[in-house]
């Protein structure tokens, strides 16, 4: 699927006002790691509806959330605003696939389920991006939902491979943790997913 027919069906979701990742708070994952590491800059990718930006900056960090979905972006925005803290955020309608408008120097970026639904060579335009924001020694929280090797040619698109996922940030990014679990969403067949915490490696590293 490329990325104009992925608004469109991203478009159709927030129309019908459900959305399973619509949580007043963010993942528990990324709230015990708010509480391990001193705050600083983050960049939240795929932000939705601006929970995980709007946490980050409660809890001390400036926060750029960025999606492709004018609709998010205008709640995430208006959320801040009655938070109280949209001096601190900046909402961008934007793909994280392009993020060249972006200039500074991140501590940490966070995409929970954003790059997992991305073709091959938009994950490695992805991965580039991250690796010019993202500084030395930061931080990359990613959750992610895993292709199942079992699924038949037709789910061939669905979701991304762990061995592909690990290959694409082998080189420049340390992988600290990954926790592994299943993800099920109202009625839907569950699928594996999982946390992975990788570090950005230095220019010397390499």
């Amino acid at each position: 699927m490329n990325e104009k027919s992925r608004l469109e069906d991203f478009i159709a979701k927030y129309e019908t006002g459900t959305i399973p990742w619509d949580d007043e708070l963010p993942p528990p994952e990324l709230m015990a790691l708010v509480m391990e590491v001193d705050s600083g800059k983050a960049l939240d990718l795929g932000c939705g509806y601006g929970r995980s930006t709007i946490y980050l900056a409660q809890n001390g960090w400036d926060v750029d959330g960025v999606d492709f979905v004018p609709q998010a972006i205008d709640i995430a925005r208006d959320r801040a605003i009655t938070a109280g803290f949209s001096e601190n955020v900046r909402f961008h309608v934007a793909s994280v696939t392009d993020l060249e408008f972006l200039p500074d120097s991140y501590d940490l970026a966070v995409d929970i389920g954003c790059m997992h639904s991305l073709p091959w060579f938009e994950l490695v335009a992805y991965r580039n991006g991250l690796l010019r924001l993202l500084r030395a020694g930061g931080i990359y929280l990613l959750f992610a939902h895993l292709r199942d090797e079992t699924e038949t040619s037709e789910d061939e698109m669905r979701w991304i491979k762990e061995e592909s996922l690990l290959a694409l940030f082998a080189k420049e990014f340390e992988l600290e943790n990954a926790e592994y679990g299943v993800t099920q969403v109202e009625d839907k067949p569950p699928w594996k997913s999982a946390w992975f915490r990788f570090r950005r490696l230095s220019n010397q590293a390499l």
